[in-house]
């Protein structure tokens, strides 16, 4: 089992398709179909499901987790010798779904540390408990919350979410509106994945409706700007509102107390921090989101 190997099953395991996975990994797919054939002759068992589309089975999925820990361990020594070296480590990697909201942290950091490269990777929030056991990054921010075995985690901001409108929609002058209400009003939302998308699909799901989408989109402002043009409507969280800078939108509480955004920042509990890494948490939790800037800072 060399290395190559197993980082080559690793993106078989996360894309469970072999020509997406040979694709993403720039070789022949009859290569990497032998490749994952030889591990699963070594360890004597087949890895994938293989009726109709290829899936990782539960031997699959146990081997997934050691190798990505060990992969892990091999990742954070070389960036452990790295760092005791004269040189040291001099980048922090960050994922999140989003950065809009960590664009004040993010340029604090820079400035106190200018010489510190920073990775930025967007990552979906199923993604990353599995990127941070595997110290494919140092640090992950999610606007939802995920599984959090082996993980630290110090909560940042629980944000009241409400709708956003145009100025002169029918609900604009409301100060607040139930689901049920917005049954039928059209929505233009996150593709799903995003945080916005899976809270507006549960937040119906608890009701038994199903949201009238009319737009899915990976831009906040592209979708802030399509709610302003009037040709929908869509959550918005209240730091969003408080931040925004284009187009004025009206904005409507919603009557659920579940319909809330919680960013999280989490780390692995048993990952080697480089200072890099430390710094950017030490930034990150100690940032004052009312006021935009360090808690320090208050005056």
């Amino acid at each position: 089992m060399d290395l190559n190997s197993l980082k080559q099953f690793l993106v078989v395991a996360r894309l469970e398709h072999l020509s997406r996975a040979a694709d993403e990994l720039r070789i022949a797919q009859p290569s990497l179909s032998r490749t994952i054939a030889r591990l699963e002759s070594e360890l004597g068992t087949p890895l994938f499901d293989r009726g109709g589309r290829l899936r990782l089975n539960e031997a699959g999925k146990l081997f997934r987790g050691y190798v990505e820990r060990s992969l892990g361990e091999l990742e954070a020594g070389r960036r452990a010798v790295a760092e005791a070296t004269s040189e040291g480590v001099r980048t922090v990697r960050l994922a999140s779904e989003t950065f809009l909201t960590l664009t004040g942290p993010l340029a604090a950091y820079k400035r106190a540390h200018p010489s510190i490269e920073i990775e930025l990777h967007w990552s979906p929030a199923e993604d990353m408990a599995r990127r941070l056991r595997a110290q494919d990054v140092d640090l992950c921010v999610a606007s939802q919350p995920i599984d959090a075995g082996g993980l630290e985690q110090v909560q940042l901001l629980d944000d009241a979410v409400g709708v956003a409108t145009p100025l002169d929609h029918p609900l604009a002058g409301r100060a607040s509106v139930s689901i049920d209400e917005l049954a039928d009003q059209p929505f233009i939302t996150a593709r799903k994945g995003h945080w916005q998308r899976r809270l507006l699909d549960r937040l119906f799901a608890a009701r038994g409706l199903t949201p009238k989408i009319v737009c899915e989109g990976d831009e906040p402002s592209a979708i802030a700007d399509l709610i302003g043009a009037g040709l929908g409507i869509g959550l918005v969280p209240a730091f969003a509102r408080r931040t925004a800078t284009r187009a004025p939108l009206a904005w409507i509480a919603v009557d659920s107390p579940d319909c809330r955004r919680t960013i999280t920042l989490y780390w692995g509990a048993d990952s080697h921090l480089s200072t890099a890494a430390r710094l950017m948490r030490t930034t990150i939790t100690g940032w004052n989101w009312s006021t935009a800037e360090p808690r320090e800072n208050r005056g």
